[in-house]
């Protein structure tokens, strides 16, 4: 297909590790010299049993099409960056292969392809001969790259001065501004500080907009989003995802933490409680009523507590309280309604609470979760489960969200959506 620009099949890459040897008990000089030639004997035998295979890749097959921009995802250790390395010919696959059409520029590491005694002025014209462009494209964009790096004072020091700040700024610029037909990029923005960041997203856009191919490895999701046409999810150095961000998103989001977003209990006895109420499940669900793991920013979630009364008594009303990542309380919220005033009638009750959109901050959120009643002036928990489900805020960054266009995390454990007014005095 003339429209493809990289062809992966069946790539797998696999490396050998060396397993620790058991360790022996301290030996005097002679032992150590009557014992050399047993000692010898046996690594040599045991040679092969010391070096495990571990597979980085195994069977990765996917292709890019031009001026298509594609997210690559997964945590620490899943082969993103070890893709990216065969990709851009750093390393050789073991098996499979990797079909490249068109020019390549890679931004895998900070600085690399930099020559530590080279000036910056001299890595720009170094890296450009490598990307296989004529001193005169060179020459053409130099100034665009002095000004995006905004060194422009330190382009005749060696590079092996600059701060990984000033490595990460000038490398960027360098392989944004060259013009190669095809971008790959590893989780090196980190790096630079948070302006120079929104600058490179931005550049990112604008390169995706003239029909460039880029692969995109990044464990900052709303970048994802905002720039990616398709995003590819990889575990154990396997695909385990590939199409629309939102949904790879949220696939790799409840995999990489694990949460479970709803608990129930079996019977009566199992559940926590006392004589006058138990509990029987908690849930979070979206504007549906359905289970999710992952909640957008935006939209309304609920949080659902089924609970049974056992008996005729004071009244009862469930409320909840929810943690952040770190553990701090972001807020408490309980059943305030009428009902919450009459005396309990036995049965069966589903409470749902429900947080606004464009309320929670994201990431990981917990939940404690409780039946209660008032004896003035303090709550009296009958039934109750600390850290009962959990489930993460993901902020897509698009539409009405409060982040704007910013790509960083802001901090806090709520991050409202609040009405602005702005006018001109003068």
């Amino acid at each position: 297909m003339t429209d493809t620009a990289i062809r992966v099949e069946q790539l797998s890459k696999s490396y050998r590790i060396a397993r620790a040897l058991t360790r022996q008990p301290y030996r005097t000089l002679q032992e150590e010299v009557v014992a050399l030639p047993r000692t010898l004997w046996k690594r040599a035998r045991g040679k092969a049993e010391l070096l495990e295979t571990f597979w980085a890749l195994s069977n990765v097959s996917f292709d890019v099409r031009e001026g298509e921009v594609v997210g690559i995802v997964g945590r620490n250790g899943a082969g993103k960056s070890t893709l990216l390395k065969i990709l851009s010919r750093i390393t050789e696959p073991t098996t499979g292969r990797a079909e490249i059409y068109g020019r390549i520029g890679a931004l895998l590491e900070v600085g690399t392809g930099f020559h530590p005694e080279l000036t910056g002025r001299e890595n720009i014209f170094l890296n450009g001969s490598i990307l296989g462009m004529k001193r005169r494209e060179i020459l053409r964009k130099y100034g665009e790259i002095v000004d995006f790096s905004g060194i422009s004072e330190f382009m005749d020091t060696p590079v092996k001065r600059y701060s990984s700040g000033m490595y990460v700024r000038l490398a960027f610029s360098v392989a944004a501004h060259l013009e190669p037909e095809i971008l790959l990029v590893d989780e090196v923005l980190a790096v630079g500080d948070a302006e120079f960041q929104q600058r490179c997203l931005g550049r990112m856009e604008d390169l995706s907009g003239t029909g460039r191919t880029v692969l995109f490895v990044s464990h900052n999701m709303q970048a994802i989003s905002r720039l990616c046409d398709r995003a590819i999810l990889f575990d154990g150095g396997a695909i385990v995802a590939d199409g629309d961000p939102a949904a790879v998103i949220t696939r790799y989001l409840h995999l990489a933490h694990g949460r479970d977003s709803q608990v129930s209990w079996p019977d009566d006895e199992s559940a926590p409680g006392d004589d006058l109420a138990r509990l029987l499940s908690v849930r979070v669900v979206n504007e549906m009523g359905e289970a999710i793991e992952t909640a957008d920013v935006r939209r309304l979630v609920g949080i659902e507590i089924g609970f049974r009364v056992l008996r005729e008594g004071p009244p009862v009303f469930t409320k909840f309280k929810l943690h952040d990542k770190q553990g701090e309380i972001a807020f408490n919220a309980m059943d305030t309604a009428p009902h919450s005033e009459e005396r309990s009638v036995p049965g069966r009750y589903v409470s749902t609470g429900w947080i606004p959109g464009n309320l929670l901050n994201e990431g990981e959120t917990s939940l404690e979760v409780a039946v209660c009643t008032l004896q003035t002036p303090k709550l009296r928990p009958h039934a109750s489960c600390y850290e009962a489900v959990s489930f993460y805020v993901f902020d897509p960054g698009e539409g009405d969200s409060a982040r704007g266009r910013f790509t960083g995390q802001l901090r806090g454990v709520v991050r409202p959506l609040l009405d602005w007014t702005t006018e001109r005095l003068d």
